[in-house]
């Protein structure tokens, strides 16, 4: 079910609704995996960008560039997007 939607044909899900429900589960389980994997890629990439610009004598923080992402998701996403991104932002930076 990589990268699929999960269906079944109508009369399936009529006819067991539990079974429809345990399969809906199954791929929230596969997407939250790969959210998951994504997250801790992205925060050790983005440790790993800070580290470099600061070894190289650059800020800790570019504050243009976190902008862009907060903009990046509150467009896709909407208000969420916006508290998403802080999330996002924060694994990769640490508190500020």
């Amino acid at each position: 079910m990589n990268g699929t939607m999960v269906s079944e044909s109508p009369s399936a899900t009529a006819e067991d609704p539990d079974a429809r429900i345990a399969a809906l589960r199954a791929r929230l389980d596969e997407i939250d995996a790969n959210l998951i994997k994504l997250w801790q890629e992205r925060a050790a990439i983005s440790r790993e960008v800070g580290a470099t610009r600061v070894a190289s004598g650059g800020t800790r923080l570019v504050l243009s560039r976190e902008r862009e992402i907060l903009d990046r998701f509150r467009q896709a996403l909407g208000a969420d997007g916006t508290q998403l991104a802080l999330l996002v932002l924060r694994a990769g930076r640490g508190p500020l």
